[in-house]
């Protein structure tokens, strides 16, 4: 059985689930394409016509603004809309950052500052206590004839009394090598209120000075060999007896029993007893020449206050108040002041 022939068309969409073809006069217009960025193609130009090509008659289409996806990234920046202040996230920040950022480099800048300033005024404080101690410690030196420690006090900062020429506490420590002519003598001294202000005949004043003097009795002996000629070369040894509060002065057999006193404010040996040749009157002459040459040097007015005898030796107090510091020409100790 032979089928009927079939009329000539387009095969039956219906049957095979085909979608419907198009109709021709309702043509759907290709996809815009996106331009290329490196191409030299207007926006303006038709989509899908060749470059080169018009296009015309009911297929032309008038160019459409560009959507923001088509536009290059220096296009956008530039069509953006302009933001109000507040109108964003990240227009508060940038402020905000900004106003951290100075609060920061005003507390750091405040910082720096305050390091500075401290580190100077600590380099101030050695320079100062450095040349302070320097020129003191010549001082002391050159008036005892021996090494010192000196020390200074902190209240006011050391840096200021330096600027104002007024110290409030001094101590020196001598080395316990002698004291001007003592030998075997240790002196430690305190002074206070001390101003380095020039006056006419003065180099400044000493507000308080006390002093504790201790002479061992090895030293008492060297320094009666050294400074007596006829009696000294006769001392073979000193000893103490702090119950009698005597020096006993030993020449072989023979001895002096001698009693240190204040007297006027001058330390002396007064003598109580003599056993052998040698005559009282001409040793205690010669003890008397010994204890003045001591006493005459001391400077600044420093006068003896007590005296105690100790297994080792004397102990003497000294002292002196307002004392002027001499010029140079009165004493070339106090030059360097």
């Amino acid at each position: 059985m032979t089928q009927p022939p079939q009329r000539p068309g387009p095969p039956d969409w219906r049957r095979r689930g085909a979608p419907p073809p198009p109709n021709p006069g309702h043509r759907r217009p290709p996809p815009p394409r996106r331009p290329d960025p490196l191409s030299s193609e207007s926006p303006t130009e038709q989509l899908g016509t060749p470059r080169g090509a018009t296009s015309a008659g009911p297929t032309q289409r008038f160019p459409r603004p560009p959507s923001p996806a088509d536009l290059r990234p220096t296009e956008q920046i530039q069509r953006r809309p302009p933001q109000t202040s507040g109108s964003t996230p990240e227009g508060d920040e940038k402020p905000r950052r900004s106003r951290g950022f100075n609060r920061t480099a005003i507390v750091l800048i405040a910082v720096i500052l305050v390091a500075l300033l401290a580190g100077g005024l600590a380099a101030g404080e050695l320079y100062a206590r450095q040349r302070a101690d320097s020129i003191l410690t010549e001082v002391a030196e050159c008036v005892t004839d021996d090494g010192v420690e000196i020390s200074f006090g902190v209240n006011p900062p050391f840096l200021w009394q330096h600027i104002t020429g007024h110290y409030t506490n001094i101590s020196v420590a001598t080395d316990g090598n002698r004291v001007q002519g003592a030998d075997g003598m240790t002196a430690e001294v305190t002074l206070a209120d001390v101003r380095l202000q020039e006056t006419g005949n003065a180099k400044g004043t000493i507000g308080a000075l006390d002093a504790t003097l201790s002479w061992k009795s090895a030293g008492i002996k060297d320094t009666v060999a050294a400074n007596l000629p006829g009696v000294g070369a006769l001392i073979t040894g000193v000893r103490t007896d702090p119950a009698a509060g005597t020096v006993i002065l030993a020449a072989g057999d023979n001895s002096v029993t001698a009693k240190p006193v204040v007297t006027a404010g001058d330390l002396n040996l007064e003598v109580l007893g003599v056993t052998g040749p040698l005559p009282e009157d001409a040793v205690q002459t010669a003890l008397n020449d010994l204890t003045k040459k001591l006493n005459d040097n001391y400077p600044l007015g420093i006068h003896a206050d007590s005296v105690e005898v100790t297994d080792s030796g004397v102990v003497g107090k000294f002292s002196s108040r307002d004392a002027s510091i001499p010029k140079a020409d009165a004493n070339p100790c106090f030059a360097r002041l």
